[in-house]
C-alpha cells in the first residue's frame, strides 16, 4: 500500500506579497485615467470615514462609482483582463512548481491558497491563477448582463482569518456556514495548523500570522527589495508576530525558498516522529 501523503498549505497574501503594488493600480486605475494612484485611497479613506465603513467594502463601492463615472466596462471579463497585467516578484513564476515538487519528494502533499483583501477576479486573470488549489479573495455579484453591481465577499485584515479556520478543516464553500461553526478535535482536521505557512507583507496580515504562529505553524513577513523596507517590517518580529522576514524574491536559492524549504523538510520529520509514537 502506498504511504499516504502529508497535508501541507502554504497560505499567501497578494498585494505586497506575491506584487510589488496594489493589483488596482495597473490597468483598471489606467482606464479610469487616474495618473496618481494616492488620490484613489485618499477617497476611499475618506468614504470609509464619512459613511463608518470598512475600508475594503468602500475601496469596492468606489471601484463601482468611479467606473460608471469613467464609463469604463465593470464586469467579471474586464476584470480578469486587468488582472493579465499585474506584476509579480522575482521567481513568483515558477515558484509554485518548484516548492511543490520539493514538498512531493518529502512525502508531502503541498496546496497553495490565496487570502487576499484584493479582487478575485483580478487574480484569476494572473499567469498564476492556475497554482492555487482556491483563492479566497473580495469578490462581486453581477447582475444578468455580467456587471459587477454588489460586493460578494469583503476581506479585511480580521476577516482573513476564517479562512485559515476553513482550510484547517476542510471547509473551503464559503457560502457553508454550518460546517465551518461545527466543533471538530484539532486531531480529526484535515490540514493541521503546525502544517500552515502565512505570508504577507504587513500590519494587515498580523491577525493572520499571529494566529498562525500561535497555532503552531510558520508565519512569514516579506518586504519590498528596496532601501529601508525590511526595517519598516522589524517590527513584526520585535512583536512576535512571525517567525522571520524576508525579502519578497522568490527566485531559486533565496531566502525565502531555503526557509520553506527547512520547514518542508520539518515537517516530514515531525512526522516521521510521531509515527514511532503510536
Amino acid at each position: 500500500m502506498a504511504q499516504k501523503l502529508i497535508p501541507m498549505a502554504i497560505c499567501y497574501d497578494f498585494d505586497g506579497t506575491l506584487s510589488p503594488g496594489n493589483m488596482q493600480e495597473y490597468d483598471f486605475m489606467k482606464m479610469l485615467g487616474v495618473k496618481d494612484p494616492k488620490k484613489f485611497w485618499e477617497k476611499t479613506q475618506k468614504l470609509a470615514q464619512t459613511q463608518n465603513a470598512d475600508e475594503v467594502s468602500a475601496y469596492m463601492k468606489l471601484m463601482i462609482d468611479e467606473s460608471n463615472r469613467a464609463g469604463v466596462p465593470f464586469t467579471r471579463e474586464t476584470f480578469i483582463n486587468y488582472g493579465k497585467t499585474v506584476k509579480l516578484y522575482k521567481g513568483v513564476e515558477t515558484w509554485f512548481d518548484r516548492i511543490t515538487k520539493y514538498a512531493k519528494s518529502k512525502g508531502i502533499n503541498l496546496k497553495h491558497y490565496i487570502i487576499s483583501s484584493g479582487i478575485k477576479e483580478m487574480i484569476e486573470g494572473t499567469k498564476i491563477s492556475k497554482k492555487f488549489s482556491k483563492i479566497f479573495a473580495s469578490s462581486f455579484m453581477y447582475d444578468p448582463n455580467g456587471v459587477a453591481c454588489w460586493p460578494a465577499v469583503v476581506l479585511n485584515y480580521t476577516s482573513k482569518t476564517q479562512f485559515l479556520f476553513r482550510i484547517n478543516k476542510g471547509c473551503e464553500d464559503i457560502s457553508d456556514n454550518k460546517k465551518i461553526n461545527e466543533y471538530e478535535p484539532l486531531n480529526k482536521r484535515p490540514m493541521p495548523f503546525t502544517n500552515m505557512i502565512y505570508i504577507g507583507d504587513g500590519d494587515t496580515d498580523i491577525p493572520c500570522m499571529k494566529m498562525i504562529k500561535a497555532q503552531g505553524g510558520h508565519s512569514i513577513a516579506v518586504y519590498k527589495p528596496s532601501k529601508g523596507a525590511k526595517g519598516n517590517a522589524q517590527h513584526l518580529i520585535e512583536d512576535d508576530r512571525v517567525n522571520v522576514i524576508l525579502r519578497a524574491d522568490y527566485s531559486e536559492g533565496k531566502p525565502i525558498e531555503r526557509f520553506i524549504k527547512a520547514i518542508i523538510d520539518k515537517i516530514a520529520a515531525d512526522t516521521a516522529i510521531t509515527q514511532f509514537r503510536s
